[in-house]
């Protein structure tokens, strides 16, 4: 789709720093937004539409029909213990969700020209020092399957015609919480540090990149299928929280042994913060897409001092 101004967007999972940064930009571009919403967060706005759903259940064609484009970051947090009912949750929210509202789309009368539908660099699974682009192959793990079953599962919308973009988010760089803010507590408090052994590549991006990534996807016609939402500069744990450190000015000294993270995470710790991603950016950067941010400080000082 050439433009936004004036179109329907129907977007879910805006509650969170994402979604929160993505409306902003939608409504620059003159876009009208409508959210979906689970029916415990339904409430009335005289801002925009509301469209109630439960995510493990089927949605009617007609609820969803009509809109230009069509964006789905809701899902599960992956934060805390995953036990046997944590990792149900996960998996069922995203891929339940994603393959009920990917079938509801086929099937409307007016479908959108544009499905764009979260999905995560664990997709790549723990892969030391390899560089990471889309065409590499799916890692192994809790993680890697879900992110493999939750991209397989917008499959109906794609053979309807409906041109789908999997975003493969890594870690999200924002002023209004998320995996920035949980970080942050323990530097501000002098008792921050590098996380194991430090060596572990992060690949992050800034929110601000993370919105106008989604719109460049929706306006960018040759995107299709998996991109990596990720800034072309990642950065190995230590180098992460040294300058996390600095641009906080506090010290990086209490490193939070592997050990202690395996006890006190299991395998979540395990995998989101001692696994290693070195992921670039490759379709985006093929596609002409210009990043606000590609340095980790400056990214770091305008979502902490803004």
């Amino acid at each position: 789709m050439p433009g936004l101004n004036g179109a329907r967007v129907l977007v879910s999972g805006v509650s969170g720093p994402i979604g929160t940064a993505l409306l902003v930009e939608l409504r620059t571009a003159g876009a009208k937004i409508t959210r979906l919403v689970r029916p415990t967060s339904r409430r009335s706005s005289t801002a925009e539409d509301v469209i109630a759903w439960d995510p493990a259940q089927p949605i009617s064609p007609a609820t969803v029909s009509g809109f230009d484009a069509v964006i789905h970051l809701a899902g599960e947090s992956i934060v805390g213990k995953w036990t046997p009912e944590k990792k149900k949750k996960i998996r069922d929210s995203r891929v339940l969700g994603t393959t009920h509202l990917a079938q509801a789309l086929a099937a409307t009368s007016m479908k959108p020209q544009a499905f764009i539908c979260s999905s995560a660099i664990g997709y790549y699974g723990n892969r030391g020092d390899e560089i990471l682009t889309e065409r590499s192959a799916a890692g192994q793990g809790f993680l890697s399957d879900v992110c493999r079953d939750w991209e397989a599962s917008t499959q109906a919308a794609s053979d309807a015609g409906i041109r789908t973009v999997q975003i493969r988010t890594g870690i999200v760089l924002s002023p209004k919480g998320g995996a920035l803010g949980e970080m942050v507590v323990p530097f501000k408090l002098g008792v921050g540090g590098r996380i194991g052994s430090g060596k572990q590549w992060m690949s992050w991006i800034d929110v601000d990149d993370m919105a106008g990534g989604i719109r460049y996807a929706l306006e960018n016609q040759s995107l299709r299928g998996a991109v990596n939402f990720v800034a072309p500069n990642p950065v190995r744990n230590a180098d992460f929280t040294k300058t996390l450190a600095r641009t906080l000015s506090r010290p990086a000294i209490f490193p939070l042994p592997a050990m202690v993270v395996k006890l006190a995470f299991g395998e979540m710790g395990e995998t989101a913060l001692l696994g290693s991603q070195q992921v670039q950016p490759t379709r985006l950067l093929e596609s002409g897409y210009s990043f606000r941010f590609s340095g980790l400080r400056d990214s770091l000082e305008h979502s902490l001092k803004s």
